[in-house]
């Protein structure tokens, strides 16, 4: 697991207390720095599983104080280095007091990473519609290789993890800005396919642009495993992108196949295009909040946290239902066809 060092502002005279009341959580190393001011400095090393459980202990101890302040650095290297610790708990053993999930980074760390992934601005757009174009001519030419060359740069992953994030936490600032991204990628993405559906000849029956006409339980399982997958490329701290790929296999190819069959007249096709997106962004974000009740990522106070329960049970019930109606539609699209 990374490790994070902790810079901490205290109260004056209250480093001497830090101890105790981290005594419960494994502390790499602490040391504080006399800075000459009314307030104490501390540094704490730590692996980043266990910076939020010192988080909650320090905000729920300082908090209200405008003299506290925590920030959190990844940290690259340590000279000497950090041994790897022996085992997890015995069998049968309780775990560390404060720790949350063993194998995860803090709430804090996770929705500032999300945060910024969600953010609607003009390169996100550009990337979009780049994606997109990329896409839609690997689909027409039934270059694989395009397609994958599409997939990379589509930044399609964050948004959609931050809305299952949104909805753990109960956090409606995070949805909005989440479904506002989803949304206007979706839409900078179908406006362009659609567009070059038009001047550029599409041949239904290429076999890249006839697999994404149809929904199918495969498809079901793809975006459920691409939805858990990016979910704990967040929680673990490790790069996103190559699982971002991942993603975008799930949700690229078949809304850009959508937009160049509606295009070129094939509407039928392109509504079955349209059928395999929806089932995609469904799926994705079920297995993401799912993952996320996994790894117990959830607000810091009882009172966000009924909330947040409330926010996930009706966005888990959504998904779901909603998961239901098309898996309806595609066993009758499947039965028409036989």
């Amino acid at each position: 697991m990374p490790l994070r060092l902790l810079e901490l502002t205290i109260p004056d005279g209250e480093a001497d207390r830090l101890p105790d009341l981290l005594r419960d959580i494994p502390v790499l190393h602490m040391w504080a720095t006399e800075n000459g001011e009314a307030n104490d400095f501390v540094r704490v090393l730590v692996e980043a599983q266990h910076v939020e459980a010192i988080s909650d202990v320090l905000a729920n101890h300082y908090g209200p104080r405008n003299d506290f302040r925590l920030i959190s650095l990844a940290v690259e290297a340590t000279v000497p280095t950090v041994p790897p610790p022996e085992s997890e708990h015995a069998e049968g053993e309780e775990p560390e007091k404060g720790r949350k999930d063993p194998r995860r980074i803090s709430r804090e760390e996770l929705y500032e990473d999300l945060a910024e992934a969600s953010k609607l601005t003009n390169l996100y757009l550009v990337m979009v519609a780049l994606s997109t174009v990329v896409a839609a001519v690997g689909l027409i030419r039934g270059d694989i290789a395009i397609v994958i060359g599409a997939m990379v740069i589509a930044p399609l992953l964050g948004p959609n993890i931050a809305l299952s994030l949104a909805c753990t936490l109960g956090d409606p600032d995070l949805a909005k800005r989440s479904l506002r991204a989803v949304g206007a990628g979706v839409a900078v993405a179908a406006a362009f396919s659609l567009l070059l559906g038009v001047v550029l000849t599409v041949d239904p029956s290429t076999p890249a642009i006839e697999a994404r006409t149809q929904a199918s339980l495969a498809d079901v399982a793809l975006a459920l495993a691409a939805g858990a997958a990016g979910t704990l490329a967040f929680t673990s701290g490790v790069p996103a992108v190559v699982v971002g790929v991942m993603v975008a296999v799930a949700l690229l190819p078949p809304l850009v196949t959508a937009g160049l069959l509606a295009g070129s007249g094939h509407w039928t096709l392109a509504g079955g295009a349209f059928m395999l997106v929806l089932t995609n962004v469904t799926c994705i974000n079920l297995a993401a909040t799912a993952t996320f009740l996994i790894q117990k990522v959830g607000p810091r106070t009882w009172w966000e946290a009924e909330r947040a329960k409330k926010a996930t049970r009706l966005a888990v019930v959504t998904w779901i239902v909603m998961l239901a109606v098309l898996l309806g539609l595609m066993l009758l699209s499947q039965m028409r066809n036989a």
